[in-house]
């Protein structure tokens, strides 16, 4: 049997068990601290840390330790050196729970978990320069690099489209994306969602109209500019192929708006004379390109309109329009409108 008292008080074995014993332990302890040890926080429960493209480790452990998510900077970079994780931080928007360790930060920096996807909603009849600058507010992308994708003619051919660019086929919708997604990423995702929706049913129906693409997303810019109301696509659309047919211009507001340097806003009469081959109130046709991104109802409107005689339609100051088939009952329904637009401003003013 071993004597204790006589073991502990040799110092020759104090110094072989008990000191590396209690280094062993003391080093332990330091690397459940470093890595294991829970960080804990309230109110909120869950927090949000965003990295971005060239982001340095210690900046990361900056914006960890300013959202109060971690209990020490300096254990979180111990950890983050040790495991030489450092460089391999993924660009995201990342949702940690109270409790989270230095460990499992680490390994979701690393393989890209915890990030979450970020929607971004582009409403119908927007134009590039709206969508170009609604995913740099949501996604912290460059604008400027997505417009420069989208008017890189070679790309639009090379997408198998017509035109010069990739106006009126960014499919409005609502998009998730991870935090600073690439910029040609996102672009060729809307232009696909297009792609993917404008299938061989849609093209047989264009080829019965006998037009292009590109005529039929332009046709439906416009319609689009001009419907408020869901249940009107087709009856607009309608309209618009009426006058087509019988060699009418077009006269749409929408097509104004597009040339305006401080659209969109009320129309004067003087506006409808602006010089621009986009004015359907002096050319004929179609203009030469869509004058926004429609959505897909408008697109199918355009292809299968309502079948109707009406040829004028005007607002009827409830959000939706009065539709006319001569220009006398149109002269009147004009009539009829600004006199209730008059009474609304007098209402307003109140007189």
């Amino acid at each position: 049997m071993i004597n204790a008292r006589a073991f502990f008080s040799d110092p020759r074995n104090f110094t072989k068990i008990v000191v590396p014993s209690v280094f062993v332990f003391t080093a332990l302890l330091f690397l459940f601290w470093a890595f294991w040890w829970p960080n804990t926080f309230s109110s909120p429960s869950q927090r949000v840390v965003t990295i971005s493209r060239g982001t340095s480790y210690s900046a990361v452990v900056d914006s960890l330790d300013a959202k109060g998510i971690i209990y020490s900077k300096l254990a979180m970079k111990v950890a983050g050196k040790f495991l030489g994780w450092t460089k391999e931080v993924k660009v995201g928007r990342y949702y940690f729970d109270s409790g989270v360790s230095n460990y499992s930060l680490l390994s979701a920096f690393k393989d890209g978990t915890s990030r979450r996807l970020i929607p971004v909603a582009i409403p119908e009849g927007v134009r590039m320069k709206f969508v170009a600058r609604r995913f740099a507010m949501e996604l912290g992308v460059d604008s400027a690099k997505i417009m420069q994708y989208c008017t890189d003619s070679s790309i639009v051919e090379s997408f198998g489209l017509e035109g010069k660019t990739f106006e009126g086929y960014l499919l409005p919708d609502t998009y998730f994306f991870q935090w600073q997604t690439d910029e040609g990423v996102i672009v060729e995702r809307l232009v696909n969602a297009f792609k993917e929706f404008y299938g061989d049913s849609l093209v047989e129906r264009q080829k019965e109209l006998g037009w292009t693409t590109a005529q039929v997303v332009t046709f439906a810019s416009i319609v689009e500019g001009e419907a408020q109301v869901d249940s009107e696509r087709t009856v607009i659309a309608g309209v618009y192929h009426n006058r087509l047919k019988k060699r009418m211009r077009l006269e749409a507001d929408p097509t104004v708006q597009y040339v305006l340097s401080n659209g969109p806003r009320r129309l004067l009469y003087s506006d409808l004379k602006v010089k621009s081959p986009y004015n359907t109130y002096l050319h004929y046709g179609l203009p030469p390109g869509p004058i926004s991104n429609p959505g897909r109802a408008a697109i199918l409107a355009t292809l299968y309109p309502a079948g109707h005689q009406y040829l004028f339609f005007v607002a009827d100051g409830k959000g939706g329009h009065v539709f006319t088939g001569s220009y006398f009952d149109h002269q009147r329904a004009v009539r009829i409108y600004r006199r209730f637009r008059r009474e609304m401003q007098r209402a307003a003013m109140g007189g």
